[in-house]
């Protein structure tokens, strides 16, 4: 496009060059022989009136030499012969005699071509007869100045034409510049970077079409974003039919049939934390949701999990679970956090660990508590740094993860600290609004444990 804006140019302005500067070059050369004619013509007319006076040679020769042609020797009289009076001619002849013969005939002023230039002969009537005054232009006088005019002008032209190709090419350029990055961010984007994005500059069309693309890309980012963030979910929650699984084989004692049942449910977990940490690497932020009773889905989900608790002879107790708490999730979020953090109590504690869910509701926020009587967390700033993707010492990492984009889409947060049973607690905080720094503090006092 670049260089064909340029030829576009060029073509045009050579036109436009040439249809002004051939016409102004004939001009200027016809204005040149014009002006040597003309000032041979008055040259000319200097040598009548001694004709209308005197017909002799003398005054004659004196009248031819006070001219700047007849200095020059390029004046010539010829006075031909009449009623007796012999014929005077005066100076050096360029014309052809019977030309001066036909001028003097007819006494119509003309203009003849000579070798090295022109002969201007000019009738003049006299006593008797006609005599003719004939004056020298050398082509020299007829050409003078033309060559530079017409350099100058070719000059002008040139100019003009280098000019318009400068200017051509700086907006070719300013217009290609876009046009190459927005395909170069495209062909980017094929190979999967993904984070490319190209600003929106250039003409109008182009920046609409740098805005399409960024969009674009934009889309196709978070399209593959949640795939992945829902292929690790889903994984995830096969966390819970497999901790009944891996319960339920190791419960089935000794025998080939009861180790490949527990191999079996080894390498699915050991598969399906591989495709966590594969979906994981790009995740996109909890999308928004209706909203849902976190009492509810507690209850729920404490029914599951009690049940696996009882075979394991786990004491369960859950508190402020009986009254209504709306909360800015969505059901099956709020349910995958909820079995996040009841996985990992069943996980990483021995069997006979009791654990409690806690649910404290106000105006501003709902926090729901996660405790445990097992060894705790040695670390709980390393535990919530794995939630984003440390995933070491056999865990992945998606767990805490899954609760933390749970509670910061409502604006909350999750913490991990010492429960009052001795053990872990997480404590994640549901945000029902944007809340104030007083009522955010009140409501993070700990609630009371109801049996």
């Amino acid at each position: 496009m670049r260089w064909s804006l340029i030829r576009v140019s060029l073509a045009v302005t050579a036109m436009v060059v040439i249809a002004f500067a051939v016409p102004l070059g004939l001009v200027v050369k016809e204005l040149a022989r014009d002006r040597a004619l003309t000032n041979a013509e008055r040259q000319a007319a200097a040598v009548a009136p001694a004709l209308a006076i005197t017909t002799d040679r003398a005054p004659l020769d004196r009248a031819l030499a006070t001219t700047q042609a007849g200095a020059e020797n390029r004046i010539a009289v010829l006075v031909p012969a009449s009623d007796g009076v012999p014929a005077v001619d005066l100076g050096t002849h360029h014309a052809p005699r019977a030309d001066l013969d036909r001028a003097a005939r007819r006494g119509e002023a003309a203009t003849v071509r000579v070798p090295g230039g022109y002969a201007l002969l000019r009738p003049t009537a006299v006593s008797t007869t006609t005599a003719v005054v004939e004056v020298f232009v050398p082509s020299a006088d007829v050409t003078r100045g033309v060559a530079t005019a017409w350099m100058v002008l070719a000059g002008v032209g040139l100019a003009l034409i280098i000019g318009s190709v400068a200017i051509a090419d700086r907006l070719g350029a300013r217009m290609i510049r876009p046009a190459v990055r927005l395909a170069g961010a495209a062909h980017r984007l094929g190979e999967g970077e993904l984070e490319v994005r190209v600003p929106e500059d250039g003409p109008g069309e182009l920046r609409a079409a740098a805005a399409a693309f960024n969009a674009m890309a934009d889309r196709v980012v978070r399209l593959l974003a949640n795939e992945r963030e829902l292929a690790a979910d889903l994984s995830h929650r096969l966390r819970t039919p497999l901790t009944v699984l891996r319960l339920n084989a190791a419960s089935l004692g000794d025998g080939p049939a009861a180790d490949q049942t527990r191999a079996a449910v080894a390498q699915l977990e050991r598969e399906v934390d591989q495709i966590i940490r594969t979906a994981r690497e790009q995740r996109a932020p909890v999308t928004a949701a209706t909203g849902c009773d976190a009492a509810e889905v507690i209850r729920e989900r404490m029914a599951f999990w009690s049940a696996l608790a009882e075979d394991e002879g786990r004491s369960v107790s859950t508190a402020g679970a009986d009254r209504p708490a709306r909360v800015p999730v969505g059901r099956a979020e709020l349910a995958a956090a909820l079995d996040a953090m009841l996985g990992n109590v069943f996980r990483h504690t021995p069997e006979g660990t009791a654990f409690a869910v806690d649910v404290h509701s106000s105006d501003d926020a709902v926090i729901v508590l996660v405790s445990d009587a097992g060894p705790g967390v040695a670390d709980p700033d390393a535990a919530v740094r794995r939630g984003h993707g440390d995933g070491g010492q056999g865990s992945t990492g998606l767990g805490l993860d899954i609760v933390r984009r749970v509670a910061e889409s409502t604006g909350g947060d999750v913490a991990v600290g010492r429960s009052v049973l001795g053990g872990a607690e997480i404590r994640v905080y549901l945000a029902r609004r944007p809340p104030t720094p007083p009522a955010r503090a009140a409501s993070l006092r700990r609630p009371s444990r109801h049996a």
